[in-house]
């Protein structure tokens, strides 16, 4: 199931990106971008390229005209997107040479990741490799013959000029290799049924872990290479496992990659919030986008890392990260806005990537005065923490308890020094041109950064944090969620748009289950249950149990996929059969409880061998291989007795709850007057309730 390449035509860079905006207010060129909500294609609108963007409409131009179709896809914190922009769809030659031969259609991959999914995939079937800016040459029916990620303007306009030959000389040879191109696109990520029995070892999770760890990083943390990425989902995996297996090793690598990442310049030291990834092998210097998906998933990670620990590094980190998710891309009503940009102006009014975040040592000296010598061994503002063009990436090589040690100072007195130094220099920085903001609001990632607030509230009880998880789901269901029980994508300017995808319904079921479990209120366990159904229904492929990418209400595409494999988000269909299988507990239900365990199935081969791709299914596996405990909890005083439980890192358990009589059938005639009990069960066997959460604790650990 692996994706295979087939090296067809071009060999093309994988180039990960960021943007640029327009300032200009006097515009040569408009297209029809300027109709459109997105950033990204806001940002293309006066180009000389007469873009379209995906609609029935210019799919139908194309075939009116027997024009190849530019399918060119980006987002708007992509760097390479924007220089491609510069060199190309900014000149007026390249533009004339695109006009006269082609329909181009611009799409942000964050709107329509169904369609990026397609064109992505039919790139790497031709090249090997991909990434954004994604560029796909199609026949007027919308099938790829030619693509590849950043070209430059020779290399564009000479494809360019060539495919629209080949295509008015000979028609037929470009539709015969359309067609090998759709059946390879349609064959990748297939899943066969595995109808062999369900049988999940924690034996093979334990291999398929010895196989991963040959690619850790024990040293600096993440994967080994010269670039790091944050992967909260299979940090997240690999907590729960060395804790369950009391794998020490795997443990410590796990909290080495946390205290790397924290100390580190991906982490903005001084607003708080990570960066996409660093282009290093020490998390130093980052790409500095900042992506909502990425800091909700990692407050997360850091909020049970804390729970595991009781590391302050961690606690820290997720308030200050929280702090900047509010600061900068939380609307006024609750919705959460999708990136910052990498890009800014320097001090020579030019756009530059991280010239909002690096700093000049004069610029320092100046700023923290008789502090600097002590700030600079902490921050490293020496030939370690240099970047380039005499530019300083603050980032820690020390932890706090060891600098203030050397240094003579108490902990708190070099905390202190810290929190005046970071006010000192978000004043100084907060005076600089600010980095663009993406304010699309995606479904998907809001219930990401829903699931962050709950963990948050979990591992620290601020109530702020309950409440701003609550806002945000209420926004989903007043905005969102359409009367015919549907999500939909992407929200903008009071405008609700864009059928939902299967990661929207995954991540929110996720979210609500998740919201549920802090307030035991089950009108978000009822909606959970909603959404799946509806899934279900328009989403689920009866014959290899999986759900497809997109709806069966979906048209103009020219194949649907399934998202199987785990990336820096967990695949959809890996978090819905994580859904299913809570919901089949809640509900007694066994169509989602076989539902959930089939998938699994379908997956397993794959998952075990190749662990980085499927690491949200090994931990649904660990449900199956370990014991997975139901813990309810019922009666007056459930709320606080959950939140007691929940203090506690337990990643195999199930919480249900109730301060009243429930029909929930996990709940049902469990409830008593003036009383609180705690039932825990394992393998549908419970022990005599309890009114202590300590003793219930106990039970979990010791396995009853």
């Amino acid at each position: 199931m692996r994706i295979f390449h087939l090296l067809l035509i071009v060999s093309c860079f994988f180039i990960s990106c960021n943007k640029k905006q327009h300032t200009e207010e006097n515009h040569k060129y408009t297209n029809d971008l300027i109709n459109e909500t997105s950033p990204y294609l806001l940002q293309h609108a006066h180009n000389p390229v007469d873009w379209k963007a995906w609609n029935q409409e210019a799919l139908d131009k194309a075939k009116a005209e027997n024009k190849l179709i530019i399918i060119s896809v980006g987002y708007s914190a992509c760097h390479w997107c924007h220089v491609m922009e510069e060199e190309s769809f900014e000149n007026e030659a390249v533009a004339k040479l695109m006009n006269d031969n082609f329909i181009s259609i611009k799409v942000d991959r964050e709107e329509r990741p169904d369609i990026d999914q397609i064109y992505m995939n039919a790139v790497q079937l031709m090249t090997g490799k991909g990434g954004w800016p994604l560029n796909c040459i199609a026949l007027p029916d919308g099938r790829p013959i030619f693509g590849g990620t950043y070209f430059t303007r020779e290399e564009w306009t000479k494809a360019l000029t060539e495919l629209s030959d080949l295509y008015k000389n000979n028609p037929k040879k470009a539709s015969e290799y359309a067609d090998k191109l759709v059946a390879g696109i349609q064959k990748a990520e297939l899943i066969s049924v595995n109808n062999s029995p369900a049988d999940f070892k924690n034996s093979a999770i334990s291999d398929a872990v010895k196989l991963w760890q040959k690619e850790l990083d024990y040293k600096e943390g993440g994967l080994a290479g010269d670039t790091k990425f944050p992967m909260p989902g299979a940090l997240s995996f690999l907590l729960r496992y060395s804790i369950q297996n009391n794998d020490k090793a795997t443990q410590n690598y796990v909290h080495t990659t946390l205290a790397k990442m924290a100390n580190g310049g991906i982490y903005d030291p001084i607003g708080g919030g990570f960066s996409r990834y660093s282009v290093d092998s020490k998390w130093h210097i980052p790409h500095f986008e900042k992506m909502l998906y990425d800091n909700a998933q990692l407050v997360s990670l850091y909020s049970d890392a804390y729970l595991a620990t009781k590391n302050e590094l961690y606690k820290k980190t997720v308030v200050e990260t929280l702090n900047f998710v509010e600061k900068e891309l939380m609307a006024s009503n609750g919705a959460f806005y999708s990136s910052l940009d990498a890009d800014s102006k320097n001090r020579s009014n030019k756009r530059e990537e991280g010239a909002y975040y690096v700093w000049k040592k004069e610029e320092l000296q100046t700023l923290l005065k008789y502090d600097f010598s002590l700030f600079q061994e902490y921050f490293n503002i020496n030939e370690n923490g240099l970047w380039e063009n005499g530019n300083y990436v603050l980032f820690k090589t020390q932890a706090d308890k060891d600098f203030a040690i050397k240094n003579k100072l108490t902990v708190a007195e070099l905390d202190s020094k810290v929190k005046n130094w970071k006010q000192i220099l978000l004043a100084a920085r907060n005076k600089r041109p600010r980095p663009h903001l993406d304010n699309k609001t995606l479904t998907s990632w809001n219930a990401l950064m829903i699931k962050g607030y709950v963990s948050a509230y979990r591992a620290f009880k601020n109530p702020h944090y309950k409440e701003v998880a609550l806002k945000n789901a209420n926004f989903i269901v007043n905005n969102q969620l359409q009367k015919d029980g549907s999500l939909n994508h992407s929200y903008k300017e009071d405008k609700s748009s864009i059928v939902g995808f299967s990661e929207d319904y995954a991540t929110v079921i996720d979210a609500f289950i998740s919201v549920y479990q802090i307030t035991l209120d089950e009108k978000w366990l009822t909606k959970a249950k909603q959404l799946t159904d509806y899934t279900i229904t328009h989403f689920w492929d009866k014959k290899s149990n999986l759900f497809y990418f997109t709806s069966n209400t979906s048209k103009d595409l020219i194949s649907r996929k399934m998202e199987i494999v785990d990336n820096v988000i967990p695949g959809s269909n890996s978090v819905l059969a994580h859904n299913l299988f809570l919901l089949g507990h809640y509900y007694s239900n066994e169509t989602y409880s076989k539902t959930a365990q089939q998938m699994l199935n379908n997956v397993k081969e794959d998952a075990l061998q190749a662990p980085t791709e499927y690491y949200n299914w090994l931990n649904l596996m660990m449900n199956y291989t370990d014991d997975y405990f139901e813990v309810a909890i019922s009666g007056k005083d459930a709320v606080a007795k959950t939140s007691q439980l929940q203090s506690y890192y337990l990643p195999n358990i199930l919480i249900a709850g109730s301060t009243a009589a429930s029909k929930l059938p996990i709940l049902e005639n469990r409830f008593a007057d003036n009383e609180t009990y705690i039932y825990v069960c394992v393998n549908k066997a419970c022990k005599m309730p309890e009114k202590e959460v300590n003793v219930a604790v106990g039970k979990i650990k010791n396995g009853l």
